[in-house]
Formats: structure tokens, C-alpha cells, sequence
């Protein structure tokens, strides 16, 4: 076998992996599963799962190929947009329900836009007056330079007269309307209306033969100019825009083979945030749920086993081989502490432990062996490569990178430094009572009133923070039986379609994550 080479795909970092550019390896490297056929049904608006869980890579892969006749694109959100949709609400004091109109406007137009490249061409213009009229305002708008993203789309509805303007001009020289309409720059509410009637109207008359499905990503990550409140009303408008489009107003085109759908990809705490109603069962019959998660016994059977043996098998030039073999021949040894039988290798498990049971993290993990191996010729790695000391820092490190991104999400900067600070009042331990951790709390709190700062939001209390810890996955809690090992929960194991929102227990032991240890300075440090 070769030697471990392009780890940097694959789940790693779906939107900027050389995969886009690449689509014949990312074929290889894709595992086509049921995720990748639940996304496939008609009643999906949402791809729901942490961050790392490949969320991207299943809406880049389904963009990259017309899996099961679906035509696919992907758009990202960044944060130009947000401080369009600021400036935007300034201008035209917009309400929620205008967020959500504008999105549908600009779902429509990516849509549109998608559809006329793939199809246009057989659109005539006695057939489908009105999509025509549509496709010669966006280019004339345009000047035939439309550039299919979101901020070009932002931009003809923040110019919504002149986009009403043409919609009506095109409209009249199609003999698809015949009244006269007058537009102005203070009824912007009216203009987006009448936009988003006429693309309703031009997407109603077209007959497809593919299905097109519109991904939107980028939600995760809050730009760190853009105040939550603002991001979340933004995000709160998409959710529902997402929704009616796809329970409203698509279900309701009657002809043809294929249907439009958008779907967003979402974090279950942002799903949580945006306060959709009947969010279970959204969760359940309209969401496809990323859940990586296994247990020591079945792992070998398990999904992210398969996406990891698989990565490894890439490397083989399309040698076919059964499950596991890839896997064993680069790690062929066994977990420490594995008290079941096995048949095969456990190394595997290690890898689990030490991660969140996500690719992302896997993918990491074998990126970061290879680097910090010094035999950089070798083509298999020893558990004591595993337990190095520079290739667990690194790796604690990127964990604690992950938590910090999590936190930019909601809090400022200094709040991640008072989060840090917290671990030193633990002493090095990173097995502790509720107790011990109730004495590390009064001390972080008698700590910022010495220096005169306010505990961050979530450590008003000491349980809030220790749910907090919890749902960022920083700890674990133990439930120890009067015989018997010990019963361990962790909130992403705990997560799940009807319980997207753990609760933590009080009074009990709790564990700091294994990985995490090091770049808090817990537990033994070697």
C-alpha cells in the first residue's frame, strides 16, 4: 500500500477543498449513503448537524453531479450580505415578514438563473412567455453579466424599482401584461411584491425534466462586525422563506417531471435559534439529521468507519478491498482499555475517543498523525505515534479552535478569554465532583469582580455554565450504578431528532473531553 497523501479533502472543509475544482476524485471519495438519499425526497428543507459533520461536502458533492436527475447549486452567505440586509432594514424599516419576502426573491432568481442555463435553451417563447420575460430583465439588469450569487441578487431587490421597472417593461412586450404600473423608491414593499409575484407566475409556467435544488450554506458563522440580534433576524427571515417556498409555493406547480426545492444547512443550535414552529416535527419528517455516532461493539459496521476506511482506500488507486482493510493496514493495532473481543484491530476506537464522532474530525486526526510522524516515508502508524505528545497537542489545539469558533458565534472575544480562564480554578483536574466544580466557579466569579469585569452571559449561574459546558461537549457527566461501569453522556451522543437540546445533570462527576485536556492543561500532561 502508499504511503497517506491528500487528507485535505474530503470532510475536511467542504467549502474550499480542491474538490469543487476536482469532481472525478471527489466522486471516489464520496460515500453515497441514506443522508445522500434522504436529501434526495421531495420534503427536505433542512440539512441539520454540527459543525464538522459534512453538511457541505453531501451539498457540494450533490452540485458537483446530477444525482438521481437533482441539479444542484450551492451558495454561500457571507458577510457582505449580512451588511446589506442591515443597511436594507435601515433604508426601508423592514419588518421580519420583509426578510423573508426578500429571501424568497432572491431563492427565486438563483433558482431562475439555474434553471436557464440548464434549460433555457429549449424555453420558446410562445410556450413560456413569462420565464422569458424574467431571463431578458435579469440580463438587461445585468447588462448579460449576471454573476448567480447571493449578493447579486441582494442587489436587484435593494433596487427594486428599477428590477419592477423592467419586470413590467418585459412583461408588456411578451403580451403577458397589459396594464401600466408605476413604481417608486418609498413603496419598497409593494415593489417586492409585485418581484416576487412575477417570478412566482414565470416559475408556475415552465415544465421541468430535472429536479433543482438551491443549497444555501454559510448560516454557522456569524462575521464578527455583524451584531447576533441583526444575524439572527436575517437568519429567522431565510428559515421561513425556506419553508413557505417549499410547503407553499412549490408544491403547488402542477406539469413536468421535476420540482424546485431549497434546502438549508443549519446547525441544530442555530435550528433551535430561529423559532420555527412545530420545530420536532420539522426536525423529524422535514430535516435530514447528520448523526455520525456509533458504539466500541458495532463500530466496525458503523457509517463514519466506512467514510474513514474509505479516505484511506483513495490512496490505493481504486483497488477494490472489503471494509476494514484499508483501516488495518495503516493501523494495525489495538486500543488500550478495550474490554470487549474483537476479530480485527480496535485502533479505530482510539480515534473515537478522541473525537466528536464527526469526519471532520477524523480527517484531522489522520492529517495530523502524518504530519507529526517523523518517519515520514512509513505506510502504518503504531499507537505510540497515537500517544505522541506533539501530534495530541496539535490535535487538543484544533479542538479548542472549534469551541472558540462556536463561541464567536454568540459572544465576543474577551468572553473566550474568561471562558479559558475558568480552567485554571479547576487545579488540573480534569475528573471532578460537583462540588469541586461549584468551588472552581466561586472562585472564577470572586476572580472578575477583583479585576473588575462582569461574568459573560452564560456563567450567571453556576448550572448555566455547567450547561453550558455540557452543550459546547467541554464535559461529560457520570452516572455511576451501585454496580456496574459507569454511565457516560455526552450532549452530541445524547443529541438527537427528539432531543435536539440536552439537558446536563447536577451533582454527579463530570469529565473534561479527553481531547480537550491537553490544550487546557488537564489531566496528565506528558
Amino acid at each position: 500500500m502508499k504511503y497517506i497523501e491528500n487528507l485535505d479533502f474530503g470532510f475536511a472543509d467542504a467549502q474550499n477543498y480542491k474538490m469543487r475544482e476536482n469532481k472525478n476524485l471527489f466522486d471516489r471519495v464520496f460515500i453515497k449513503n441514506d443522508y445522500l438519499e434522504s436529501l434526495c425526497k421531495p420534503n427536505i428543507s433542512f440539512l441539520i448537524g454540527e459543525k464538522g459533520t459534512g453538511k457541505t461536502a453531501y451539498a457540494v458533492y450533490m452540485s458537483n453531479s446530477a444525482y438521481k436527475n437533482n441539479r444542484s447549486e450551492i451558495k454561500y452567505i457571507r458577510e457582505t450580505e449580512y451588511r446589506k440586509f442591515i443597511t436594507l432594514k435601515e433604508e426601508k424599516h423592514l419588518q421580519l415578514s420583509d426578510y423573508t419576502n426578500i429571501w424568497k426573491v432572491i431563492i427565486y432568481l438563483l433558482l431562475c438563473q439555474k434553471i436557464n442555463e440548464e434549460e433555457g435553451d429549449s424555453f420558446s417563447f410562445a410556450k413560456f412567455g413569462k420565464f422569458k420575460a424574467i431571463e431578458e430583465t435579469i440580463n438587461e439588469y445585468y447588462y448579460s453579466a449576471f454573476s448567480p450569487e447571493i449578493i447579486q441578487a441582494l442587489e436587484f431587490v435593494q433596487n427594486s424599482k428599477l428590477a419592477a421597472e423592467l419586470l413590467a417593461k418585459h412583461a408588456k412586450l411578451k403580451g403577458e401584461q397589459s396594464e401600466t404600473f408605476t413604481f417608486t423608491e418609498s413603496r419598497f414593499q409593494a415593489n417586492l411584491f409585485y418581484i416576487q409575484k412575477k417570478f412566482e407566475d414565470a416559475i408556475k409556467q415552465i415544465r421541468l425534466d430535472s429536479n433543482y435544488l438551491l443549497f444555501i450554506d454559510g448560516i454557522d458563522i456569524r462575521p464578527s462586525g455583524i451584531p447576533y440580534e441583526e444575524y439572527l433576524e436575517c437568519i429567522k427571515g431565510l428559515a421561513n422563506a425556506v419553508w413557505e417556498v417549499n410547503t407553499d409555493f412549490f408544491p403547488s406547480i402542477k406539469g413536468g417531471k421535476g420540482r424546485c426545492r431549497v434546502v438549508l444547512l443549519i446547525r441544530p443550535d442555530i435550528f433551535e435559534s430561529v423559532g420555527l414552529q412545530n420545530q420536532n416535527a420539522k426536525i423529524r419528517d422535514n430535516s435530514v439529521f447528520l448523526d455520525w455516532k456509533t458504539d466500541y461493539i458495532s463500530h466496525r459496521t458503523s457509517k463514519i468507519f466506512e467514510v474513514s476506511d474509505h479516505l484511506l482506500g483513495v490512496q490505493q488507486n481504486g483497488e477494490a478491498k472489503t471494509l476494514g482493510e484499508n483501516w488495518d493496514h495503516y493501523f494495525p493495532w489495538n486500543s488500550p482499555n478495550v474490554f470487549d473481543t474483537y476479530e480485527c484491530p480496535t485502533s479505530f476506537i482510539n480515534f473515537l475517543r478522541w473525537s466528536y464522532y464527526r469526519p471532520r474530525d477524523i480527517v484531522t486526526l489522520l492529517t495530523l498523525i502524518k504530519d507529526h510522524t517523523k518517519d515520514k516515508s512509513k505506510d502504518s502508524f503504531t499507537l505510540d505515534d497515537f500517544e505522541a505528545r506533539d501530534f495530541q497537542r496539535a490535535y487538543s489545539n484544533y479542538l479548542l479552535g472549534e469551541i472558540k469558533d462556536q463561541l464567536s458565534f454568540y459572544y465576543q472575544g474577551n468572553d473566550y478569554e474568561t471562558f479559558l480562564k475558568f480552567f485554571e480554578f479547576l487545579k488540573g483536574k480534569d475528573k471532578f465532583t460537583y462540588k469541586q466544580y461549584s468551588n472552581a466557579y466561586e472562585e472564577m466569579i470572586a476572580y472578575l469582580k477583583s479585576v473588575n469585569r462582569y461574568p459573560p452571559q452564560f456563567m450567571h449561574s453556576r448550572n448555566e455554565f455547567l450547561q453550558f459546558l455540557y452543550d459546547l461537549n467541554v464535559l461529560c457527566y457520570l452516572e455511576r450504578p451501585k454496580e456496574g461501569k459507569a454511565h457516560i453522556h455526552w450532549c452530541f451522543k445524547e443529541r438527537n431528532y427528539s432531543n435536539i437540546s440536552p439537558k446536563v445533570k447536577t451533582d454527579l462527576e463530570y469529565q473534561v473531553f479527553y481531547g480537550l485536556a491537553k490544550a487546557l492543561n488537564l489531566g496528565k500532561q506528558y
